[in-house]
């Protein structure tokens, strides 16, 4: 499938629902992504952010809705080439090493193999090639993950809770990461709790609450739809989201 490079808009996401029973877990969700940009997805626990994940990745089926490339719908088996799923809080291949676990994303995914050693080194993981994937702490599981998702060859990478874990150091070194994979051509969807971390590292966002879409757009826009714009400057993140849902 040709991607859509040459559009701002990779993905449209139009009236998105899914339930579970009579409990609505996401109505009518709609979004872009826009090439080159961190999207992202932020909302309280409960909000529906991994739901709305785990249907864009296909493996939960829809109730409706509809995903667009070039305003044409297509099957969730169609992003295969095009979006990479990054679950949180698993830990594949548990009796294997990094190490293993690195060359495997090469050999099955396709992944970058020029910059393995570059993330590596970038996320501190050198030391822990031999280890076994199980047995590594849950911070240490964060950057072995994330190092698999950048190395995917995938033009988007949609991540939930890529800070999960990490110490506040470890925090802005991977946002940092992140923004440099950007500039090298890479579009982010996170889903983040934190919206202190959101706001370090997104360029827009798509404000989630009770399975609903509250408001899309940079923060500046944001604020503006909110009406919270204060005369000594704009409001935080934090308080647009407040102000939102």
């Amino acid at each position: 499938m040709k991607i859509p490079w040459e559009s701002s808009t990779v993905l449209k996401v139009n009236g998105i629902h899914k339930c579970f029973g009579r409990f609505a877990a996401l109505t009518d969700v709609g979004f872009q992504v826009r090439a080159g940009e961190v999207l992202g997805l932020i909302g309280p626990n409960g909000a529906g952010k991994t739901t709305l994940f785990e249907c864009l990745a296909g493996i939960l089926p829809t109730d409706s809705g509809t995903v667009l490339i070039e305003d044409r719908p297509i099957r969730p088996a169609e992003l295969l080439p095009i979006l990479f799923y990054l679950p949180d809080a698993i830990a594949p291949w548990p009796a294997q090493s990094v190490g293993w676990a690195l060359d495997f994303t090469i050999g099955f995914f396709g992944g970058n193999r020029s910059i393995r050693d570059e993330l590596v080194e970038q996320l501190d993981l050198k030391r822990l090639l031999r280890q076994a994937i199980g047995t590594l702490s849950k911070g240490q599981r964060k950057r072995v993950l994330l190092t698999i998702g950048l190395m995917t060859p995938q033009p988007v990478l949609m991540a939930d809770e890529p800070f999960d874990g990490l110490d506040l150091r470890q925090t802005r070194e991977v946002a940092a990461i992140l923004r440099a994979h950007v500039r090298r051509g890479r579009t982010l969807f996170l889903s983040i709790h934190q919206i202190n971390d959101a706001a370090r590292v997104c360029d827009r966002f798509v404000l989630l609450s009770s399975g609903r879409v509250r408001g899309e757009g940079t923060l500046e826009e944001l604020s503006t739809i909110a009406g919270s714009r204060r005369e000594n400057g704009s409001p935080g993140l934090e308080e647009v989201f407040l102000a939102l849902t």
